[in-house]
C-alpha cells in the first residue's frame, strides 16, 4: 500500500457546522482517485495529484448548492490534515485518521 492510500474518517469545520465524512484515497504514481462520502452524499475526487505526502484535488458538489471545492491535504503517518476551499464561503479546515 502506498504511503497516502487508505480510508480516512474525517471532520471538516464548515460554516454549516462540523461535517463528518470518509475520504478514500487510491493512488497511482503521482495521481489519485477516490471519494469523499458524507452527510451531503458522495463526492468524487477530480484531478487528484500526489506530491510525496501532499494531496491536492477538486470535488464538485450540488447540494445544498452547486460549488467546486479545491482541496489540499498532507498525510503524516495515519493522520491527514488539510483545507477545503468553499468558494464564496472561504476555507474549512479538516482532519482525519486512517482506518487500520
Amino acid at each position: 500500500m502506498a504511503g497516502v492510500d487508505g480510508v480516512y474518517d474525517c471532520v471538516a469545520k464548515t460554516p454549516m457546522g462540523d461535517q463528518n465524512g470518509v475520504l478514500t484515497v487510491i493512488s497511482s504514481g503521482d495521481h489519485f482517485n477516490g471519494t469523499f462520502a458524507g452527510m451531503m452524499g458522495s463526492l468524487d475526487v477530480k484531478d487528484g495529484q500526489v506530491d510525496g505526502a501532499r494531496l491536492t484535488w477538486k470535488m464538485t458538489m450540488t447540494m445544498p448548492m452547486p460549488m467546486t471545492l479545491d482541496c489540499d491535504a498532507e498525510v503524516n503517518g495515519d493522520a491527514i490534515t488539510g483545507t477545503l476551499q468553499l468558494g464564496a464561503f472561504g476555507a474549512a479546515a479538516f482532519s482525519g485518521t486512517r482506518r487500520a
